[in-house]
C-alpha cells in the first residue's frame, strides 16, 4: 500500500486534500503523520464526537498546526478559540453581548449597498465585454468591508488590514511553520488594534469595538467580568482573520464549484428570483468548506479504530473530510444542489459543541445577500477555471484569484 501523503504544509496536498482524506477515512480513520507528530480525525462521526467532547479535546494550545502558532499564548490571537472553559465560556459570553444576532441582522441594509457598490462596478466591466476577478474585485472586498465597519476600521486602511490578513493565512511551500512575513503581519495587525482601541477610549463611538469597551464599562465590578485590552485586541485579530477570509473562500468557492456543473449553473442564474441561492450556499459548504483543519490538544489518551493517540498529543480534525464522508452524504463527492436537507444539517463547516462559530450567522447572511443579488443581476457566468489561482494555507482553503466573465441580465 502506498503511503497516505497527508501533510498539510504540502502545496500539492492543499491543491486536493480530498483522496487522501477519502484514503484515511478507509484506511487509516485515527491517523498518525509521524514527521510533523501530530494524529487526525476524518471521519464524521468522530470529528463531531470531538467537537462537542468535554475535558479531552483542548483548545488552549489553539487550533493551528504550524509550532510558532501552537502553545499556551494562542489566546492572544485566537482569543476563546484559543480557550477552554471556564475562560472560554467567560470570554465568549461576554464577547457576545457586543457582537450580538441583533447587530448582525441589523447589519444586512449596509450588506445590500456594499453588495450592490462592488456589483455596479464588476457588471459596468462586464457590460463592455471584459471580465473580471471575482475574487480580486468583490469576493475579497464585500466581507473586509462589512468586517470593518463592523469594528470601526476606517474605509482608508481597508486594504491594507485585508494584505495583512492575507499574510498572516499565507504559507510558504517547504515551509512548516508561520513565515516570517506572516508573524510581521499579525504583530502589525494587533499593533494597528490596539491604537485603534486607544481611539475608542477617548472617542467611543457606535462600531463593535466601542461596544466591547462598554460591556467592559457596564459590567465592570470585578476583574473577573470584563474584557481587558488584550481580549479585545484578540477578538478583533480573530474576527479580521477568521470572519474576512472564510467568508471571501466561501463566496470564490461557490462560483467556481457551480461553474463547473453547467445544468446546475443554468438552473441556478434562469430566475432572477431563484430559490436555489440557499442550496447552493449550504452546499458550497459542505463540498469545498474554508476551514479544513482545526488542531487540538489531548488531555487524555484517545483510544479508536485500534490505535491510541497518547495524553498531550497534537490531533487535527479534519472538517473538509468529515463533510465528504460517504457514511453521511450520499455520492459525497458530487456537487449536488438537491441534496436533502437532512444530508445539509449535518455539516461541520461553522464548527460544533462550545466553539460553534460564533460569525456563522453572518457568514451566511453575507453570502445570502451577495449571491441573491449576483443571479439577480446577471444571466449568464462563465469562469475560467485552468487560471483560478488557490491560496495556500494549512488550514484555510479558497482562491486568490477567480476570472470571470458575466452577462448582465
Amino acid at each position: 500500500m502506498s503511503r497516505l501523503g497527508f501533510d498539510p504544509f504540502d502545496y500539492g496536498f492543499q491543491e486536493d486534500p480530498y483522496p487522501v482524506y477519502a484514503r484515511c477515512r478507509a484506511e487509516d480513520p485515527l491517523h498518525h503523520n509521524e514527521e510533523h507528530d501530530f494524529w487526525v480525525l476524518t471521519r464524521h462521526a468522530d470529528v463531531q464526537q470531538a467537537l462537542r467532547t468535554e475535558g479531552v479535546y483542548s483548545n488552549a494550545m489553539g487550533v493551528s498546526l504550524e509550532p510558532s502558532a501552537w502553545g499556551p499564548h494562542a489566546h492572544k490571537v485566537m482569543s476563546f478559540l484559543g480557550m477552554d472553559p471556564p475562560r472560554q465560556q467567560r470570554l465568549r459570553s461576554l464577547v457576545s453581548k457586543g457582537f450580538t444576532p441583533r447587530r448582525v441582522m441589523g447589519l444586512e441594509p449596509r450588506i445590500q449597498q456594499l453588495t450592490d457598490h462592488y456589483l455596479d462596478r464588476c457588471l459596468e466591466r462586464a457590460q463592455d465585454g471584459q471580465g473580471f476577478d471575482w475574487i480580486t474585485d468583490f469576493a475579497g472586498r464585500l466581507p473586509m468591508d462589512v468586517i470593518s465597519e463592523m469594528m470601526g476600521v476606517p474605509q482608508a486602511d481597508r486594504d491594507e488590514v485585508r494584505r495583512l490578513a492575507d499574510l498572516v493565512v499565507h504559507r510558504e511551500d517547504g515551509v512548516h511553520d508561520v513565515p516570517q512575513a506572516g508573524m510581521e503581519a499579525s504583530l502589525e495587525l494587533v499593533g494597528y488594534y490596539a491604537d485603534m482601541l486607544a481611539q475608542r477610549k477617548r472617542q467611543p463611538t457606535e462600531d463593535l469595538t466601542s461596544a466591547l469597551l462598554a460591556v467592559r464599562q457596564e459590567d465592570g465590578q470585578s476583574d473577573g467580568d470584563r474584557l481587558s485590552d488584550d481580549e479585545i485586541i484578540a477578538f478583533l485579530f480573530l474576527m479580521v482573520v477568521a470572519g474576512n477570509e472564510t467568508t471571501t473562500k466561501l463566496l470564490g468557492h461557490a462560483l467556481f464549484h457551480l461553474a463547473r456543473h453547467p445544468d446546475q449553473l443554468d438552473r441556478v442564474f434562469a430566475d432572477p428570483d431563484s430559490e436555489l441561492v440557499g442550496a447552493w450556499i449550504e452546499e458550497t459548504l459542505r463540498f469545498d468548506t474554508s476551514s479544513q483543519l482545526l488542531a487540538r490538544h489531548l488531555l487524555q489518551d484517545v483510544a479508536l479504530h485500534d490505535k491510541v493517540a497518547p495524553e498531550g498529543a497534537k490531533l487535527v480534525l479534519a472538517i473538509g473530510s468529515a463533510n465528504r464522508d460517504e457514511r453521511v452524504f450520499r455520492r459525497p463527492d458530487d456537487y449536488d444542489l438537491d441534496r436533502p436537507q437532512e444530508e445539509l444539517a449535518r455539516l461541520v463547516s461553522f464548527g460544533g459543541g462550545r466553539h460553534f462559530c460564533l460569525g456563522a450567522n453572518l457568514a451566511r447572511l453575507e453570502a445570502q445577500v451577495a449571491l441573491r443579488s449576483l443571479v439577480r443581476r446577471v444571466r449568464r457566468v462563465e469562469v475560467a477555471h485552468d487560471d483560478c489561482v488557490r491560496v495556500h494555507s494549512v488550514s484555510v482553503r479558497g482562491f486568490a484569484s477567480v476570472p470571470v466573465r458575466m452577462e448582465v441580465r
